[in-house]
């Protein structure tokens, strides 16, 4: 299947002030969107990895990094599991 591209439009004053040409800020992009559809649920660690082009574990590690949880048990899910101990 062919990838979709999405065109954004950035002034240039905004490139002037990140200090970023066009590929490094859509790779920023790309790589925050991933992250933050994962950390919504909205997008498996797997296929946010496959996304970017990058090994699942350097995803999850990036995602760890960017403040995301990745296993959100309660209280209540600990006690279900161990119960079954």
């Amino acid at each position: 299947m062919t990838p979709n591209t999405i065109e954004i439009t950035c002034p240039p004053e905004l490139m002037l002030s990140l200090h970023m040409n066009s590929r490094e800020l859509s790779q920023r992009v790309q790589r925050d969107a991933a992250i933050a559809l994962f950390r919504e649920g909205r997008l498996s660690s797997g296929m946010a990895a496959q996304w970017l082009g990058i090994p699942r574990a350097h995803f999850l590690m990036m995602a760890m990094a960017a403040g995301a949880e990745l296993l959100e048990d309660t209280d209540e899910d600990f006690q279900r599991e161990t119960a079954l101990l």
